[in-house]
Formats: structure tokens, sequence, C-alpha cells
């Protein structure tokens, strides 16, 4: 059969982590599930919405298992498969995990993508797992209505070094390791109004492996990380304050941003997710009054593969950012800090 070449967002209602249900969506879809407390070996369910789950062995290892996929922001096939698999892995990295093997999970709408392209969107994926040093050992696919690829994950760690969203401590420092702006970008892209420079430093952020979250979990001094996602950096900040019942305090002006990400959003290139993120949890965000729209969109925008937000003792932050940027991480910043309180997240400007 021969299939004519289309563009890749324009087979999917959403693309990238914008794509995740609203946060207040999946709360009422898991409100009345199962409480997993019988499990004694489950050291990580469902309750605080991790970014994985952990299963602890007799000898003290952990087996951490997750799963993520989504529809593409980007049209080259061999980009989204890269992507894809680089959010995946991120997960079990945020746990303080070593991947070891993956599982993708394909579904295409068979009438319009071709096989050479399906081809390299696994291909794609397959170069980041090999990057981040594990086969790709199986998987399932199906005839979809719209493309969809991604990979379920499982790691190894000891129990000890198993780092938590939800365990924070009062006065640590916040680190986020990656800048934000990917949803805004990815709206601008899909309206053709996303310079090659952007394009590049877009894809460039979202296949930037999250690998030193497996260093940071072996310090003492990091309490807590979970990567950033499609709930934006409120929302992931919001599930740090929660889980771990404090109040996070966040200095936007300390956030670093993509090139272009003021910019475009100040134009109005944001994405859907950013506003029904903010629906979801604003009941938990303050912002000063004189936050502009352009900001609040920034800090929930959808992060693709973002970067991990790390708490830690604030005598050991700067050194552990040092840390974070000589390993690759250039745009790594120490963005805020937990205190006592209600939890919550306050902005500062």
């Amino acid at each position: 059969m021969n299939i004519p070449i289309v563009r890749l967002t324009s087979l999917a209602h959403g693309g990238g982590c914008g794509c995740k249900l609203a946060p207040s969506v999946l709360q009422q879809l898991l409100s009345d599930q199962p409480v997993l407390q019988p499990y004694r070996e489950l050291l990580v369910g469902t309750e605080t919405g991790d970014d994985a789950a952990v299963w602890q062995l007799d000898d003290g290892t952990c087996i951490v298992a997750t799963t993520d996929f989504f529809m593409p922001m980007v049209d080259d096939p061999q980009d989204f498969g890269r992507i894809a698999a680089t959010n995946a892995i991120s997960d079990v990295y945020a746990m303080g995990a070593r991947p070891i093997f993956a599982l993708a999970i394909l579904g295409m709408p068979v009438d319009k993508v071709s096989t050479e392209m399906v081809r390299d969107i696994l291909k794609g994926g397959a170069q980041v797992c090999a990057s981040a040093g594990i086969p790709v050992a199986g998987g399932h696919s199906i005839d979809a209505p719209e493309p969809i690829y991604g990979l379920a994950v499982i790691g190894t760690c000891r129990a000890e070094d198993v780092r938590r969203n939800a365990s924070a401590k009062p006065g640590d420092a916040i680190i986020l390791t990656k800048a934000l702006g990917v949803g805004i970008y990815s709206a601008a892209f899909k309206k053709g109004a996303l310079s090659p420079a952007a394009y590049a430093e877009m894809v460039g952020s979202m296949t930037l492996l999250n690998r030193i979250g497996m260093e940071l979990a072996k310090d003492p001094a990091v309490h807590a990380m979970t990567d950033v996602t499609g709930f934006g950096l409120l929302g992931h900040a919001l599930e740090m304050a929660r889980g771990s019942k404090l109040a996070l305090v966040i200095r936007a002006g300390d956030v670093a941003l993509l090139t272009e990400a003021q910019h475009l959003a100040q134009q109005r290139f944001i994405t859907g997710a950013s506003t029904r993120n903010w629906m979801s949890y604003s009941d938990g965000v303050t912002l000063p009054p004189d936050c502009p729209d352009w900001q609040r969109h920034i800090l929930t925008d959808p992060q693709t593969s973002g970067g991990l937000l790390i708490a830690c003792e604030p005598v050991r932050a700067q050194a552990l950012l040092d840390t974070i940027i000589a390993a690759g991480y250039p745009s790594a910043r120490i963005i805020g800090h937990t205190q006592t309180g209600t939890p919550s997240v306050h902005v500062m400007l």
C-alpha cells in the first residue's frame, strides 16, 4: 500500500506529556482504587503520585517499574522515538534507580503512517535505550487511530537509594535541572512559528537523559526527587509539597527558561494543558498579584521529558548544583526552598 507522507503531529489531537489527563481528572479516577498496604514488599505505589512503582526483594534490592507513552509533538519520526524513550526512562532515574531493560509500546494508524516512519520511531527509541545502556527486550503494538509510542522500563536500586517525591524535609533547598518552556515551543512548532534553532534547543532538552538521578540518590543530602512532566513545574511541586506535608516556595525569577520561551508565551503560544493544569491545582498554589499571564503559563507549561525537581539539605545545595551542571545540565538552578506550613506552593517573582 502506497501511503502519502504526512506530518505526525497532524494525526494527533495532542502531543508529548501535554496529552496527560489533568491532575484533577486523574485524582477522580484513582480515588476509589483499592488500598495497596497489604503488600509489604511494595515500597512505592499509587499513594503519592510518584514516578514509578518500587518492589523490594528479600535481599534489599528493589525493582523499579514504570510505563510512559504519548502522541507526537514533532514530525520527525526518529526525534519522536528519541523523545518518548528519554521521557519514559526518566521515571526510573527520578526514583534513584538504574534502568536495566525496556519494552516498547506502539499504537499506529497503519493506513496513514508508512512502515518506514514507524521503523524510524522505533529506531529513535532504540538509540536512546542504547545510550542508557539498556536493550528494548520486547513490546506490544496495536492498530490505533492516533500514533502512540513509549516504553515500559524496569530498573533496580538498593532500598536505601530509593528517592520519592514525598520525602522532602523542612528547610530543604529546591533544585530544577532543566529549563522550562517545552510545551510553549511545541505549541509554536504546530503553528509553524518555531525557529530552527529553537527546535534544536527543544529536542536537545527533551532527549537529555536524567541519568544524574542515579548518582544523586546515593547522596544522603538528597531527600526527594521527581521529574517535571505533564503537570508543569507547579503541579509537580505541589505533589512534592502534599506528599511531604510541607510548603514549597518557588522563586520564579531563578527558574531557567528555554531561550525563546518568554517571548513565545507573551505571543500566546501556549497549550491547552497549561490551562487545564492551572484549573486543577490553583487552589494549592499562590501567585503574587502582579504575576503576568505569560509567567503563569510557563510555570504550568507541560514539560515533555523535563528536568528533575530535587529537595536537598541547604548546606549542600550549591555543591550538588555544581555537580549537576558539571554532569551536563547547564540550565540547573536552585529555585526555592521548603518550609513548614499547609502543603502548598507559593511563588515569588
